[in-house]
């Protein structure tokens, strides 16, 4: 980080009124406990706590500016803005010397397919021979080197050190995660984007957008106000079809004659998939090692993204076919047993049905589908959840995901609601562990048990307490013992 003036760091920002605009900053913060002397406060609004409130404690703690949204008069220089986060988040940029221009990033958002599709890219681009970086649900990694991560996409201030951190690091390119919440808390805003893609659009999140069109409208920013450079389109998705008619510089993927990228010969196996990647119409056999329909989908995506940043068909194919497992993502857990086990994010009606439909595709015997929803969450969705998993499954057993704040009955109740609607068997086991453990107890040769919902995670939040609990640790260590 360098240097500063207030008004300097302010630049790309409107600026209501401010004093002190030759202040020196070193840095910014926006929670006080983090606050660092030199630092740049920003007066934050969260969901439960307001940045103004915590302006003196950061004063206290060393603060040499205040950046609010009303004036603040607190001995130290001061500048109000018409929205603290968008300051923030171009700040940021501005102090760590705009680490998204000196790095391609490539930004995927969707409802589902974010992950996956990340993995694969970055794969296509370790193969291209770029050193590469991944901030996503699942991990963030700088150039081969993992930690976990702390939410899909980090808050502004932390997001720019991140990249920073990648380009200090000699990262080239980045694949990104780029969820519903980062775009409209502004979390992305002052990054440059080499490219932005999108995977599809389905029901989630309606406890916090209220509809599927707010929801969409949200995503759609990322696209049309962002800083981007080319856009890459899934136009099977009617929501998709719909934003490339509106876009320039677009590279459209899909099964759809009318794609640049598409998919053709499809072929399905328990895990791997066949088919013909058409590049405007020059065609090459991948073998993907990822089951499912919907993975051919997030190839494709994956595909066109690669091919924006400039790489060529052959690094495109054989960073495809090696391709890692993704963490919970149709994650087969294997001790020995004669029946499949997979473990799967799914927690939308849509990935709920199609992660059904591709462990059907190959499955001989019955599918014993376990599944829950969280609490503190879209409740829409839970019957909605419950008719896919009655329609698809031979038996599924309604269990707890994360609870939260709520009651974990009240919860399966309504997801029971869809079962029932839908004619198919099911049975109730409030113990998630319990509930793996009756799956796996009941399946036999041939069978398939899906466990989904939590996929990567390795805990359960309850109202009082967050306890470890890894789906697949848990299956394996029930299968274990069948032995």
């Amino acid at each position: 980080m360098g240097m500063q003036t207030l008004s300097a760091l302010l630049n790309d920002i409107q600026v209501l009124s401010i004093t002190g605009a030759e202040a020196p900053v070193s840095g910014v913060a926006y929670r006080s406990d983090a606050v660092k002397p030199g630092d740049a406060f920003f007066c934050v609004t969260g969901f439960r706590h307001d940045g103004h409130d915590f302006a003196m404690d950061a004063v206290r703690r060393g603060a040499v500016a205040v950046v609010s949204e009303r004036r603040v008069d607190l001995g130290v220089p001061n500048a109000v803005v018409p929205d603290a986060r968008v300051a923030l988040a171009f700040a940021a940029s501005s102090i760590y010397s705009f680490p998204s221009r000196h790095i391609r990033i490539v930004g995927v958002t969707g409802t589902n397919g974010k992950t996956t599709t990340t993995y694969l890219l970055d794969s296509i681009m370790r193969v291209a021979g770029r050193t590469t970086g991944i901030i996503g649900t699942v991990e963030t990694r700088i150039a081969g080197e993992r930690q976990p991560a702390s939410r899909t996409t980090p808050e502004s201030a932390d997001l720019q050190a991140l990249f920073a951190r990648m380009r200090d690091a000699g990262v080239t390119d980045v694949a990104m995660e780029v969820s519903r919440h980062a775009i409209d808390l502004h979390r992305v805003d002052g990054t440059r984007f080499a490219v932005a893609a999108f995977t599809n659009l389905t029901q989630d999140h309606l406890d916090y957008h209220h509809t599927l069109e707010e929801y969409w409208s949200v995503k759609r920013r990322l696209f049309i106000e962002l800083d981007v450079a080319k856009r890459v389109i899934n136009i099977d998705d009617p929501a998709g079809a719909e934003l490339a008619l509106a876009l320039h510089e677009v590279i459209t993927v899909g099964r759809s004659r009318d794609a640049v990228i598409r998919s053709e010969h499809e072929r399905f196996g328990p895990v791997s998939t066949r088919f013909t990647l058409l590049d405007d119409g020059v065609g090459r056999e991948v073998v993907l090692p990822l089951p499912g329909s919907y993975n051919v989908e997030n190839a494709l995506v994956a595909a066109g993204s690669a091919r924006a940043l400039g790489i060529g068909i052959d690094a495109i194919v054989a960073g495809l076919e090696n391709a890692p497992q993704v963490p919970g993502r149709l994650e087969r857990i294997d001790e020995g047993q004669p029946f499949a086990v997979l473990v799967d994010y799914a927690h939308t009606p849509d990935s709920l049905a199609k992660a059904i439909a591709a462990v059907r595709a190959v499955t001989e015997g019955k599918l014993v589908l376990v599944f829950g929803c969280g609490g503190d969450r879209d409740i829409e969705k839970r019957p909605l959840m419950g008719k896919a998993a009655g329609l698809g499954a031979d038996e599924t057993i309604i269990t707890s995901d994360n609870p939260r704040g709520e009651d974990p009955v009240g919860i399966i109740l309504q997801v029971e609601d869809g079962v029932r609607e839908s004619g198919g068997r099911y049975t109730v086991e409030v113990d998630r562990h319990k509930a793996i453990a009756r799956a796996i107890g009941v399946a036999g040769p041939g069978d398939a048990v899906l466990i989904a919902g939590k996929g990567h995670e390795d805990y359960q939040i309850f109202a009082d307490r967050t306890i470890h609990f890894d789906d697949r640790e848990v299956a394996a260590e029930e299968l274990r013992s069948l032995c």
